[in-house]
């Protein structure tokens, strides 16, 4: 558990706040979220960067929560976004436009007009034909358009193969050896202004020398442009740093910036980093309660009122999150299956934990704040969860728990 989670005569805390008083307050399942764990995490980039000129660009697929997004873009941070709908929650949430960087393979044309309407920093672009398009669309608004094309390294990011996107049969970025050849062509359009050369690896990493072997693999690009006349004026060397869930060892922030920050010592390109999981992983829990304990002749089950809709990751990736009380109790524990009640297999969200638990009590799913509720879903028509920041002794609510009304008020029936 972070500093920021914390057990207190028993009982569990988020900075100065029990959270079963939240749990009961609420209900549940309800996402929690620390202001001081997701302001630490930002400051520990921006110290760690201040030596040379740069950006950090949160990744906002990550958590689009718009009280997530305005302490980030208070902070001073820029935003990474992959679809038009999160350009328009970094607007609304006070983020500035011309701190946004666009990444995706599939941009719309409707979200390439949106995106040179409001003013984006770059576009990386990830295709010869999304180069054609956007080269059309902005002469079409009488724009040009900044871009960076994202190189694919094919750089083994040794993380989950899901969430592995830099090697050479990924659908991401623009091939290694495909790259100069794009840059020669797109730095004849009329229409864009090649700003800069973008590399995202993966997610989850736990070890430096992929982020290095990849920036080198770039740098190496960088340098024949420059000698063929194409000077980049910035560096995304993308985010995909890991955070702890049970026995990972990752490199602390200070660490990974130390090793790029090498890297590209002597250059004067403005560098650029999409950190995401690393700022909210472990700055956000998800609590739920527990509805029946069910015992079984191989296994015992813990059935709680959170599933797979509300936490995806155990399902989708085998993920590992840790599971806490929040009330520990002075009894022999068991080891239990922790499942939802979603009529399928695979909803489950921990396996094989020792606990000693009673039905009614609350759990604490940890390590929930990166890809937790960003990834929910209605499935079993199931309102998402409510969300909560804590500040200190003080209770958020920052997004209120749908309802099933809601669900359905855009259907129509037709008898």
């Amino acid at each position: 558990m972070s500093n920021y989670f914390h057990y207190q005569q028993d009982q569990l805390f988020v900075e100065n706040v029990a959270l079963a008083d939240i749990a009961r307050r609420f209900g549940t399942p309800t996402y929690v979220y620390s202001r001081a764990a997701l302001s630490d995490g930002y400051r520990q980039f921006a110290e760690a960067f201040k030596e040379r000129e740069s950006l950090i660009c949160f990744a906002v697929k990550s958590n689009p929560n718009l009280a997530i997004l305005n302490l980030f873009a208070k902070l001073g941070a820029g935003f990474d976004i992959v679809a038009g709908g999160e350009l328009q929650r970094v607007l609304a949430a006070g983020g500035a436009a011309n701190k946004v960087v666009f990444s995706g393979v599939g941009k719309s044309e409707a979200e390439m007009r949106l995106a040179l309407s409001a003013g984006i920093l770059c576009f990386n672009v990830e295709s010869e034909a999304e180069l054609l398009r956007l080269n059309e669309v902005a002469g079409s608004m009488g724009k040009v358009a900044p871009i960076s094309f994202r190189v694919n390294p094919n750089v083994d990011a040794k993380t989950h193969p899901y969430i592995s996107t830099g090697l050479k049969q990924s659908k991401f970025g623009v091939a290694y050896t495909d790259a100069l050849a794009l840059y020669r062509k797109a730095s004849a359009m009329a229409h864009l202004r090649v700003t800069g050369m973008d590399c995202h690896i993966g997610s989850q990493l736990t070890e430096v020398s992929p982020f290095i072997a990849a920036t080198e693999k770039v740098l190496a690009l960088v340098d024949t442009l420059a000698a063929e006349g194409i000077k980049l004026e910035h560096l995304d060397l993308g985010g995909g740093l890991g955070i702890r869930y049970n026995d990972e060892t990752p490199p602390s922030i200070a660490e990974y910036a130390q090793a790029l920050l090498g890297a590209v010592q002597g250059r004067s390109e403005k560098l650029i980093v999409e950190p995401g999981r690393v700022l909210v992983g472990n700055a956000g829990v998800l609590l739920t309660k527990v509805e029946y304990l069910k015992p079984g002749e191989e296994k015992h089950f813990a059935i709680v009122d959170a599933a797979m809709n509300d936490l995806m990751r155990p399902a989708l990736y085998d993920a590992y999150h840790g599971v806490q009380p929040l009330l520990r109790r002075a009894a022999t524990a068991k080891e239990y299956e922790v499942v939802g009640p979603v009529c399928e297999s695979g909803d489950f969200l921990a396996h094989a934990r020792k606990l000693a638990i009673e039905q009614g009590d609350f759990l604490a799913l940890m390590s929930a704040g990166a890809y937790g509720m960003s990834m929910s879903s209605n499935y079993n028509t199931r309102p998402r969860a409510a969300e909560i920041m804590v500040d200190g002794d003080a209770i958020h609510l920052i997004r209120e728990r749908e309802t099933v009304q809601q669900l359905f008020a855009g259907e129509k029936t037709f008898l």
